[in-house]
């Protein structure tokens, strides 16, 4: 573990069988863990939070990930399910953050979020420094502890009628204000009601509500609700195709804003039992300042869906609860290859004793075919994530040829292999926004499928093709082999289907379909020609000038 692969290795293997229950989460584990931490990147921490997202992770393996950064701990919040005396030593040990992530929850229990309730003056008190005067004796004064949080958790007493006594004088002449209080408090609740002979007024019941409006920042955040409950909506991005709480905003809406255009019909569901809840069709319009020209937000008015309209899948269809099986299956391939790489490592490296060279040329062999393996069980899960819709973005500016580059390198070995190379043009300062990690899977599979595929002497030119306006676009050669049919024929190839040395291991079909759908959820698109492969990418932004990059 002195290496840095070592340290992610090994971190990655702890969290997996600790969260599975193979090994105990007591504190020499968890104290592994914390010493792991400080040398492994905050995103393989957040890949392995996420991992757990359908397991059932001890409570103690929950506090350790809620300690670390948001984008580690907010995964695990989102979906760990606890008993209430765990929330109860859990809540104090969470950011102010933290704790927003939880009372967006809608499966927690009433004691938990009264428990939450009871954090209301420490989250949503803004820090001020109160100037203090020289002798005040309100600056000796002890502090008020919190309740703790065990208390919160009690079921509360009922309520104890207030004595019908009147306010005390005190000894100084006058009254205590709480008497008083309590005095108006005790009238209000015996005072009778109203004469049951009179007729009351039957209140009109309101109906659905059929549509709102509202409207964002420049940065694509709701910050305005007019027409219904805005309690859901306010804060929720659409630049974001991720759940966020109990909203989940459409791609439509996301690659728009990207190109600050206009958008119609595009889906908002919201979850919950306001007057909110439910699917929505949404139209909005750009707003720009008429001095300056800046974008400045949307516009938006939503709509219910009429019965001739598809307002989405259900949250539990059958294809949504395909996707989850397919992850589930996926975490369990997970665990035993990453053990299978960890024990060929361990015999590589002779951690176990001296190995003789020919088992040591196995132990390389078992961990390159596990390698191999894990990167199609992470192509897996990525697409059933993709086909549930649970696939989260974190759009940014990405320059594309060092990532190109980068990706070219390491698929120096598979090239030589077979006798082929990738010839990269000049392209410039262009930048792509899009998620990293998404994009250099998208491209790194689709290179290694145009690679494997390629015949000795056949060279693959990667170069800029034209693109509309706030997009980047990349062509990429098509090797002979792959013939010149469209999309359809590409994508059907079979992944049983006899493959050269260095295929992918799911089949060139899969790893093509793969890269289509990652360039769909980027905003994007695939373009499959006869003789060209062109991706197409949407631009990022200059903030100074508020035009795409070139």
């Amino acid at each position: 573990m002195d290496s840095g692969f070592g340290a992610q290795s090994a971190w990655r293997q702890l969290v997996d069988l600790m969260g599975r229950g193979r090994i105990a989460a007591d504190e020499p584990s968890l104290a592994r863990l914390r010493l792991l931490r400080q040398a492994v990147p905050v995103a393989v921490r957040s890949a392995s939070a996420r991992a757990l997202a359908f397991a059932s992770p001890p409570a103690a393996l929950v506090g350790l990930f809620a300690e670390d950064e948001l984008a580690v701990a907010a995964p695990v919040m989102r979906t760990v399910q606890l008993g209430d005396d765990e929330w109860a030593a859990l809540l104090p040990r969470l950011s102010p953050q933290g704790r927003a992530l939880l009372r967006h929850r809608r499966d927690l229990s009433a004691p938990v979020c009264r428990a939450l309730a009871g954090f209301a003056p420490t989250d949503f008190v803004l820090d001020y420094d109160v100037p203090v005067a020289a002798n005040d004796p309100a600056e000796d004064a002890a502090p008020v502890a919190p309740a703790p949080v065990v208390e919160l958790l009690r079921p509360a007493p009922p309520p104890v009628p207030a004595t019908p006594t009147g306010p005390q004088p005190v000894a100084d002449g006058g009254f205590q204000i709480a008497d008083v209080v309590a005095r108006i408090d005790a009238f209000q609740r015996q005072r009778p009601t109203a004469s049951p002979s009179l007729p009351i007024a039957p209140q009109p019941v309101a109906g659905p509500v059929a549509s709102f409006r509202f409207d964002t920042d420049g940065n694509g955040v709701i910050c305005a609700v007019d027409g219904i409950a805005r309690g859901a909506l306010i804060g929720a991005s659409l630049a974001f195709g991720a759940p966020q709480g109990a909203v989940r905003v459409d791609a439509v809406m996301n690659g728009a804003l990207r190109q600050r255009q206009r958008f119609a019909d595009a889906r908002l569901d919201i979850g919950g039992r306001s007057e909110a809840a439910g699917a929505w069709r949404v139209a909005g319009t750009p707003q720009f300042d008429a001095a300056t020209g800046r974008f400045t937000g949307y516009a938006a008015v939503a709509r219910r869906p009429r019965s001739d309209e598809e307002a989405g899948r259900a949250p539990h269809s059958a294809g949504s609860a395909a996707s989850d099986s397919l992850r589930q299956l996926v975490h369990e391939l997970r665990t035993p290859t990453n053990a299978i790489a960890g024990f060929a490592e361990l015999i590589e490296a002779q951690l176990l004793g001296p190995v003789s060279p020919v088992y040591r040329d196995h132990a390389v062999t078992i961990r390159d075919q596990a390698a191999s393996l894990l990167a199609a069980i992470e192509d897996l899960d990525t697409a059933a994530r993709i086909e549930g819709k649970a696939l989260e973005l974190r759009p940014g500016p990405v320059e594309v040829q060092p990532m190109l580059e980068r990706i070219a390198r390491d698929l120096a070995p598979l090239a030589g292999l077979r006798g082929t190379a990738l010839d990269i043009h000049p392209m410039g300062d262009h930048a792509a926004l899009a998620d990293d990690r998404a994009m250099e899977r998208l491209l790194s599979r689709l290179l290694a499928a145009l690679t494997a595929a390629a015949v000795a002497g056949e060279r693959i030119d990667i170069a800029e093709a034209p693109a509309p306006a706030g997009q980047v676009a990349i062509c990429f050669a098509r090797p002979q082999a792959l013939g010149t049919g469209g999309e359809e024929a590409l994508l059907s190839i079979d992944g049983d289907t006899p493959a050269g040395e260095g295929a992918p291991l799911l089949g060139t079909g899969f790893a093509l379909r793969l890269a289509r759908n990652l360039a769909t959820e980027l905003g994007g698109e695939l373009i499959f020609g006869d003789h060209l492969l062109t991706l197409r990418l949407p631009a990022a932004l200059d903030e100074a000038m508020g035009q795409a990059t070139h």
